[in-house]
């Protein structure tokens, strides 16, 4: 899975995304201290250990490199950023049944924008599934939402040995 690169620079405006998930009713704040142990389990159970384990990193930065989606006081998404490498975006993920409401794109934005705000011109997007199909995978929501494209050449990345383990864990 490839890694893909957004231009900070040149990041299209959030702002109708953060509306549209207020609108309906849904919060996007920076993580706090306290929400450390719920947005592990929140990770660990809709996405997996090894996922829980790289967005865990996000609480040893200063802000928080995490943000959380909230509804009625639970975590329902999440997104992070430099967890594996600096400037790196990820993990991120929203409960399956909530996609397509807005709430990754939102989430997506908060953390490109806290990055330009650190001084990155770029970020990388790393191990990014390309689906081709429908629906959308990733690398599309990606393309299509902030302008990212596949690195030539980033096809392992800095996950290799992620994806290895994975594949032992499931094999």
């Amino acid at each position: 899975m490839p890694d893909m690169l957004a231009r900070l620079y040149d990041l299209p405006d959030g702002a109708p995304y953060h509306q549209r998930v207020s609108e309906a009713g849904y919060t996007i704040r920076r993580a706090d201290p306290w929400d450390r142990d719920r947005l592990r389990h929140f990770v660990k159970d809709n996405f997996g250990p090894l996922w829980a384990v790289e967005a865990d990193r996000a609480f040893i930065h200063a802000p928080i490199a995490s943000y959380v989606a909230s509804s009625g006081g639970d975590i329902v998404g999440f997104a992070a950023y430099e967890c594996t490498r600096r400037g790196y975006f990820g993990p991120t993920g929203v409960r399956e049944d909530l996609r397509g409401k807005g709430l990754g794109a939102a989430l997506l934005f908060r953390c490109l924008e806290s990055m330009r705000e650190m001084g990155y011109a770029y970020a990388v997007i790393g191990g990014v599934a390309q689906t081709g199909g429908r629906p959308p995978g990733p690398a599309e929501f990606y393309e299509k939402i902030v302008g990212a494209f596949v690195i030539p050449g980033s096809e392992i990345g800095v996950y290799g040995s992620l994806h290895e383990l994975s594949s032992e864990e499931s094999g």
